[in-house]
C-alpha cells in the first residue's frame, strides 16, 4: 500500500471537483465519502443529490476562513492531499475497511490525532476499487496548525502495519533514497507527446549512461550536451560549479521555455555534490606502459575487477559498510557500461538490469568511493574501447555481474534495505537472462566438442575430489559435457583441472546455483583465459554499431595466450599427462 503526500494546495473546491468528477479518462466510478471528520454533519455530493461541492468545500474550509480573517494570518497552502492505493494483487476492500484505513492514516500523519476533538477537518473519497483520496484542510478547530513534520515517514510506517493487519502485499520500508515517482501530469504529458518515458525518467537514463564516460562533473555536463540534453549550469563567482539543471528537448513549460529539472530532483544521487564526490574518487588513468600487463580485452579487465567486489554483510565496521556501498554503486556503473557495448540481442536485458539496479545503488550509508575506483575505471575502459569481437569474454563478464548482484542483494538484505534488496533481486533475473542468451551458442559448441567418455570419467573424478559437496549436482547438470570440454581444453593448455575447479568453487559458493556446472564454466574460462568461441555473439558484435554518443578511440583487442609450461612451473603447477 502506498500513500504519497502531495504538495500543499490552496483550492479545496478545485480538488473536490477532480475527486467527484469523471477523471481524466472517465476512470472515476461512484465517488463518495467513506470516512471523515464529523461524518453526520458532512454533506456528501456523491450520496446526497441536494449536496454540492461548494457546500462541502465551505464546510472543510470553515476553520481556514476564521483564521484568515485575523490580520497577518492568511494562508495559501492549507489543502493536504494524500491518495492511498492498494497493490494490484490485493484483495477487494470494503468501504468500511477503507474508512478504517483512512482514519489510521490521518492519525499517523498528525491531521487528526487520536481523541482530539479539535483536529483538522478531513474526508476520504472513494471513486475506484483500489484506492481512496484523503483531503484535509490544515487548520485545527482551535485555529492552530497541525504538526506535520515527518508526516510522510509516519504515514509510510503506518502503511506497513496496515498491510500486516489487512493481509495485503507487504512493501519495504522507505529510506528516502528512492527517486520521485512520476506525477500524473508528467505521465499525461509524455503520453500526449508520444513519449514512452516521462522527462524525469528519460533524463535519469541519460545521466547514468554518461557517468562511465566521464571523470569529472564538467566532463559529465559536456557529455550530456553532446548527447542532445539541454543543460543549464550555475557557477560561483570564482567560476566553480554551483549546480546544474537539465531539460529534455521538446519538453516545454507553459511559457514556452525548456522545462529544466535540477539533478537532485531527478534522483537523490544525481545532485551535483553527489556526482562530484563520485567522480573525483575515480582512479586516475595509469601510465600507458602499465597497460602491457592488462588482460587483452576490456571485458577481461572488467571481469578481473569484479574479482575484488566484496560486500561483507557480517561486518559491523562503518568503514566496511562504506566500502560495500561504494562497490555496489560502482557495480551499477559497470552494468550500465556493459549494456552500452553489448550486441543488440543482449542489450535490452542488460539495459533493464542497469535501470533496475539504479535503486540498489542508493542507501542511507555513505559510500567511500575511493574503495571502488578499480571497478569504476574498468567501466570506463569498457565504454571507451567500444564493441569488441570476442563474445565469449562478454558472457563470462555477465556471469560475474550475476554473482556481484547476488552479493549486493545479500548485503542489502542483511542491512534491512528492503527496497534495494528487491531491486538487486530483479537485477539478478535480468542478468541471468542476458547470460543465458550470451552463452547459449557457446555451450552448444562446447557440448559438440565434449571429450571421449574415458576423459570425461577422469575429469568427473577431479570434480569429486575438488568439490565433493556439490559433485553429484555438477555431474547431473545438463551442462556437465560442456564443463568437461572446458576442463579438457584448459588441461591441454597446461592447467590442472583439479586446481581450476578448486579455485572456481572458492570464488563463488555453489549452494544457491541452479546449474552449478554452468557457473563453473564461466569461472574457469575466466581463470584460465581460455573461452571457447561464441560465434553468434561475435557476429552480432561485428554488426553492432558503436554505442557511445561521444566517440572515443577504440583499443585494438589482442589475442590472449595461455601461460607457458615454464610459467606454470614458476607458479608451482604442472600439466597432467594422460
Amino acid at each position: 500500500m502506498i500513500a504519497p503526500i502531495k504538495n500543499p494546495g490552496s483550492n479545496t473546491r478545485g480538488l473536490l471537483a477532480y475527486l467527484y468528477g469523471p477523471g481524466r479518462h472517465d476512470e472515476h466510478r461512484d465517488p463518495h465519502i467513506v470516512a471523515g471528520f464529523a461524518m453526520l454533519a458532512m454533506p456528501d455530493p456523491g450520496r446526497d443529490e441536494n449536496a454540492t461541492l461548494s457546500q462541502l468545500a465551505r464546510y472543510l474550509d470553515e476553520p481556514v476562513h476564521l483564521r484568515n480573517s485575523e490580520p497577518g494570518k492568511k494562508l495559501t497552502d492549507h489543502v493536504w492531499h494524500c491518495p492511498v492505493r492498494a497493490a494490484p494483487e490485493d484483495r477487494y476492500l470494503s468501504d468500511a475497511e477503507w474508512g478504517e484505513i483512512a482514519e489510521r492514516i490521518v492519525r499517523a500523519a498528525g491531521i487528526a490525532p487520536d481523541s482530539d476533538d479539535l483536529a483538522c477537518r478531513w474526508i476520504a473519497v472513494r471513486h475506484a476499487d483500489d484506492h481512496i483520496h484523503i483531503l484535509a484542510t490544515t487548520v485545527r478547530e482551535d485555529g492552530r496548525r497541525p504538526k506535520l513534520h515527518n508526516s510522510g515517514q509516519r504515514v509510510g510506517a503506518e502503511c506497513r502495519e496496515i498491510e500486516k493487519d489487512y493481509g495485503l502485499r507487504q512493501l519495504g520500508t522507505g529510506d528516502r533514497t528512492a527517486e520521485r515517482r512520476p506525477t500524473q501530469a508528467e505521465m499525461h504529458k509524455a503520453k500526449r507527446l508520444g513519449w514512452e518515458q516521462t522527462s524525469r525518467e528519460w533524463l535519469q537514463d541519460r545521466i547514468r549512461a554518461a557517468i562511465p564516460h566521464t571523470s569529472n562533473a564538467e566532463e559529465l555536463l559536456a557529455y550530456l550536451q553532446a548527447d542532445g540534453v539541454e543543460v543549464k549550469i550555475l557557477r560561483f563567482p570564482s567560476g566553480d560549479l554551483r549546480g546544474y539543471s537539465v531539460a529534455r528537448p521538446g519538453d516545454l513549460k507553459a511559457d514556452g521555455q525548456p522545462n529544466f529539472i535540477p539533478g537532485g530532483k531527478i534522483a537523490p544521487d544525481l545532485s551535483l555534490l553527489k556526482l562530484q564526490a563520485l567522480l573525483v574518487a575515480s582512479k586516475p588513468e595509469e601510465h600507458p606502459t602499465a597497460r602491457r600487463n592488462k588482460p587483452a580485452t576490456p571485458w577481461q579487465h572488467a571481469t578481473n575487477a569484479l574479482d575484488t567486489f566484496t560486500t561483507d554483510h557480517d561486518t559491523t565496521d562503518d568503514s566496511g559498510d562504506a566500502r560495500a556501498q561504494a562497490h555496489i554503486t560502482a557495480l551499477g556503473e559497470l552494468i550500465e557500461a556493459t549494456a552500452q557495448i553489448a550486441p543488440h540481442d543482449l542489450r535490452a536485458e542488460l539495459r533493464a538490469a542497469a535501470k533496475t539496479f539504479a535503486r540498489a545503488q542508493r542507501s542511507q550509508i555513505s559510500a567511500d568511493h575511493t574503495a571502488a575506483s578499480g571497478l569504476r575505471h574498468a567501466a570506463r575502459d569498457l565504454v571507451h574501447a567500444g564493441s569488441g569481437k570476442d563474445g565469449s569474454t562478454l558472457a563470462v563478464l555477465v556471469a560475474a555481474l550475476v554473482w556481484a548482484a547476488i552479493l549486493s542483494q545479500r548485503w542489502h538484505t542483511a542491512k534491512g534495505h528492503a527496497q534495494q534488496a528487491e531491486a538487486a533481486r530483479r537485477t539478478v533475473q535480468h542478468l541471468q537472462t542476458a547470460y543465458d542468451q550470451a552463452a547459449a551458442d557457446q555451450l552448444a559448441f562446447l557440448v559438440q566438442r565434449q571429450p571421449k567418455e574415458q576423459t570425461r570419467n577422469t575429469l568427473a573424478n577431479d570434480v569429486r575430489a575438488a568439490i565433493p559437496n556439490h559433485a553429484t549436482r555438477i555431474l547431473a547438470d545438463p551442462n556437465w559435457p560442456a564443463l568437461a570440454t572446458v576442463l579438457a581444453d584448459a588441461e591441454a593448455g597446461g592447467y590442472i583441472p583439479h586446481q581450476l575447479l578448486t579455485e572456481a568453487a572458492a570464488r563463488r559458493e555453489l549452494g544457491s546455483a541452479r546449474l552449478p556446472a554452468k557457473v563453473l564454466i564461466a569461472r574457469i574460462q575466466h581463470t584460465s583465459y581460455n573461452p571457447a568461441p561464441n560465434r553468434t555473439v561475435e557476429a552480432a558484435l561485428l554488426r553492432s554499431p558503436a554505442t557511445p554518443t561521444v566517440r572515443h578511440h577504440t583499443a585494438n583487442p589482442t589475442t590472449v595466450t595461455l601461460p607457458t609450461k615454464t610459467a606454470l612451473q614458476r607458479r608451482g603447477t604442472q600439466p597432467r599427462h594422460r
